[in-house]
């Protein structure tokens, strides 16, 4: 049988207009409508004094829709009251925001109060500042991820849990309830340095790109695949899209409805596992009820991903 590839949305989220009807009306419409996911990602706040460029770009400014974020954990609690069936999950929490026992917890309870339902996506991050709040030095920021998913599959594994390393310390716990999805929900990896893609080979279930085209993401999920330990099923890609991107640099532009079927359709013919497409930098998008009418406007992807 022919598997059709899985086309999600990013929830409402940045902006004014991301309030409890916009997203409660998109998730439920998108998940009518037979969306796959309902993605979120994270950042904290907007800072006046920027340091570091957005995206680790230097000198490039943070977009104007991150002057109001709702935080992902919280936001994915309330869908998971209001939908049914449809995946949720992250893309991407940035693994220098958390501790381990605490983030496995409230990863737990989603997917147990969601049957299951859940995928959570890490990358490094690039905000300076946002680092700061936490007191976690930047240049620490590869370490710890590795660090971070090693201690989270410890919580998730057999009790008592114990662990030991350069950022975390468990002592001997019961880590508990334990996940639905055993022996852990689904990773996603958002990295694509030299040392987040052997990273992303060796820890995560999934990678989920953005920038670049197509074709250079089939070649890097090819050098993955030879990364790839061999005791491991082979990693499936979720390829981001934009309606509009934050920022329109090489190979990021706005698309149109027909542009966007035409690249899931190039993706499912090349077997690509997922997309996900993001409105959140819409500027035409400008209240409550434009985000209600997203999932209904952008549902021609779903025959383009049927082929």
């Amino acid at each position: 049988m022919t598997t059709v590839m899985r086309v999600g949305l990013a929830l409402p989220q940045l902006g004014p207009d991301a309030d409890a009807r916009a997203v409660r009306g998109f998730a439920e419409r998108a998940e009518e409508l037979g969306f796959g996911h309902l993605f979120v990602q994270q950042h904290l706040f907007y800072p006046h004094e920027v340091v570091s460029g957005y995206s680790a770009r230097p000198g490039l400014a943070v977009p104007e829709a991150y002057r109001s974020v709702l935080q992902p954990l919280e936001l994915l609690a309330a869908v998971v009251g209001w939908t049914s069936d449809i995946v949720v999950g992250t893309s991407i929490l940035v693994a220098g925001y958390h501790r381990p026992v605490d983030l496995a917890q409230r990863i737990t309870t989603l997917d147990v109060l969601s049957g299951g339902r859940t995928v959570f996506g890490f990358s490094v991050g690039w905000s300076d500042e946002e680092h700061a709040q936490y007191q976690v030095d930047p240049r620490t920021r590869g370490r710890r991820v590795d660090e971070l998913i090693d201690a989270l599959k410890a919580c998730w594994g057999p009790d008592p849990v114990s662990f030991d390393g350069e950022f975390f310390t468990i002592p001997a716990s019961d880590v508990d309830p334990k996940p639905v999805q055993r022996p852990h929900p689904p990773l996603m990896s958002g990295m694509r340095s030299e040392a987040g893609l052997r990273r992303t080979a060796e820890k995560f279930d999934w990678w989920n790109p953005a920038s670049g085209t197509l074709e250079q993401h089939l070649a890097t999920m090819q050098l993955l695949g030879q990364l790839r330990p061999v005791h491991l099923a082979p990693l499936r890609m979720c390829w981001n899209l934009f309606t509009d991107p934050p920022v329109v640099v090489a190979n990021l532009r706005p698309l149109s409805v027909d542009e966007l079927c035409a690249e899931v359709a190039a993706a499912a013919a090349a077997g690509v596992d997922a997309v996900s497409i993001d409105a959140n930098f819409d500027p035409t998008i400008t209240s409550a009820e434009d985000w209600v009418s997203v999932p209904e406007r952008l549902a021609p992807v779903l025959e383009a991903a049927r082929g």
